[in-house]
């Protein structure tokens, strides 16, 4: 007999029948709502507790689903597939699996990337008693979730407010991480019953109030006099169209990283790291006021800049609270920023056609560096930004890569990478969740971080992704080489706590998991890799020594320049 829910459904005695048909249904409730409102990508991480939530995904054909062995990738996966704003569903089952998705909800918490994470979990009885594959899963991911709800376990009882759980998880999700911790009870397996009937209920109270708290912005003051820069970095939210035209009525340039997705004017400033590497520029170029829009660059040195001015900073978008300086005076929408700058005269024209040539002398003099014959670290960089497809996403790596991308990639440069905890874990998991919608992804990334997140590669080649992996393998942490440690240790002492050399052939790790490799060892090497489809892993072999002088020759020559 086929049963359907009523709010008046009389409840039938409770039986192992019973316990997994209301499991069966609950999940199957919550995956039609989830569909409907948009869902595309589920990742699943496989195990038993979390058996009614994957069976019940892999069931709805309208669902794309991955299965990742290892819990940190698929985490990392789930965040790539949220990146463009819809929300993938990050599935595991009880115990240690649900921490080692930490990392990558830290990272979507602290980049506003949508992810919807459903733990299974055992039910109210078992839990803290000594039950096996069992921790204290009750707000296990802190502050870096927007919502965590623990559910009841399913009971056939009173349907009524699963699709308002969903709906509930999934308006919350589309801000940021949500948890959803879903206890089941033996048996795993049961056949659904017909669905509760959609209600159209709309989701407010609780859930409203999170949503609208993510909106909250200051007035903003009045901004100085003297000219100032409109600083960009990524998840700024913004048109790029509106930034510009704000810049322009302000007569201010704008200082741009890769991950601004801002292209093609003149007044864009891509080269900001090496010019105020200069002390005379840095000081003639000084701003009396900031508009910092979406996250800080990587760059220490235009932080240190913008600090050392005494500048005022304005902030508009990016996720949470960005004010590392303690020199931002408000957060507020750029409408409400291009209302006040309507309120002051357009900066001296001299102002913007100082930095505009400062710039296009940089740019000069980095990518006549850049085209010899040598395959450096800042050139691969540059090449990989170059030779990007239109269709094509790039990845990058949060350690010297992207600062390589933001200092030398040039106008074409355009990535993803992330930076909001700036770790190296995960990249290669981020990259391939960015591919599942089809596009070819291509990763640059170093060996550290390529082994750190090796777990990606399993299974990579059954899967339907482009995912072209760059390695630039320099044996070890090449980016702490330019900090002080480098030249205040011993270079044994600095090579076993910050060189690390691990002897890792990255190649032979690769093609452990039948994925396509290649040594590269020159400019034609690399540019003819690049457009070819994945998946494959191309390594370009560096000495960490020979990359700090190759950076350091960079500056000096850009330096003459523009003395």
């Amino acid at each position: 007999m086929v049963r359907s829910w009523h709010r008046s459904r009389i409840v039938r005695p409770v039986s192992a029948d019973n316990i997994a048909s209301a499991a069966a249904t609950f999940c199957a409730t919550l995956v039609d709502e989830w569909v409907s409102a948009g869902l595309r990508h589920a990742i699943v991480a496989p195990g038993s507790r979390s058996t009614p939530l994957a069976v019940a995904l892999v069931a709805d054909r309208r669902v794309s689903v991955e299965i990742v062995h290892d819990e940190r990738a698929a985490a990392f996966m789930a965040l790539g597939a949220g990146v463009d704003g819809t929300p993938a569903i990050l599935v595991c089952t009880s115990g240690t699996a649900a921490a080692n998705f930490l990392p990558a909800v830290v990272e979507a918490g602290l980049s506003d990337v949508p992810m919807l994470v459903c733990t299974a979990d055992r039910p109210p009885e078992l839990r803290g008693v000594g039950a096996p594959q069992t921790i204290d899963q009750i707000g296990l991911y802190g502050g870096s979730v927007r919502w965590f709800h623990d559910a009841p376990v399913p009971s056939d009882a009173d349907p009524t407010g699963w699709r308002r759980l969903a709906r509930s998880a999934w308006k919350v999700a589309r801000t940021g991480p949500v948890h959803l911790n879903l206890p089941f009870r033996e048996p795993l397996l049961g056949r659904p019953d017909e669905l509760p009937v959609p209600d159209g209920d709309d989701v407010v109270d609780e859930v409203g109030d999170i949503v609208a708290a993510t909106m909250v912005s200051d007035p903003v003051p009045e901004l100085p006099g003297g000219p100032g820069v409109v600083l960009v970095g990524g998840r700024h939210g913004c048109d790029p169209a509106d930034i510009m035209a704000l810049a322009e009525s302000l007569g201010w340039p704008v200082l741009a990283d890769p991950l601004a997705g801002l292209h093609g004017d003149e007044r864009v400033v891509r080269h900001a790291d090496t010019v105020l590497r200069v002390s005379a520029v840095a000081s003639r170029l000084a701003p009396a006021s900031v508009i910092r829009i979406g996250r800080p660059h990587a760059s220490r040195v235009v932080a240190t800049w913008i600090r050392n001015s005494g500048a005022p900073v304005v902030q508009v978008g990016g996720p949470g609270r960005i004010d590392p300086d303690h020199n931002v005076v408000a957060h507020a929408s750029l409408a409400a920023v291009v209302a006040a700058a309507a309120q002051r005269p357009t900066a001296d024209p001299q102002w913007c056609a100082d930095w505009v040539q400062t710039e296009a002398t940089a740019a000069d003099a980095i990518s006549r560096l850049l085209n010899g014959p040598e395959l450096t670290e800042p050139t691969v960089a540059r090449m990989v930004a170059d030779h990007l497809g239109s269709d094509s996403r790039l990845v990058v790596s949060s350690s010297m890569p992207v600062r390589d991308l933001e200092w030398f990639g040039g106008a074409a440069a355009r990535a993803w990478s992330n930076r909001g905890a700036n770790g190296i874990d995960g990249v290669m998991s981020t990259a391939v969740g960015l591919a599942l919608d089809g596009d070819p992804v291509v990763v640059l990334i170093g060996d550290v971080a390529f082994v750190h997140d090796a777990n990606a590669l399993v299974a990579l080649t059954q899967r339907n992704t482009d995912v072209r992996i760059v390695v630039v393998d320099n044996d070890g942490g090449g980016i702490f080489s330019f900090l002080p440690q480098a030249s205040q240790l011993d270079d044994r002492a600095f090579e076993q706590i910050f060189g690390t050399p691990h002897g890792t052939d990255v190649l032979a790790l690769a093609a452990a998991h039948h994925i396509p490799t290649v040594d590269i060892a020159d400019r034609a090497g690399l540019k003819a890799q690049l457009g070819r489809r994945g998946p494959w892993v191309a390594r370009v072999r560096s000495s960490r020594r020979r990359n700090v002088d190759v950076h350091r020759r960079i500056v000096d020559t850009v330096a003459e320049r523009l003395a």
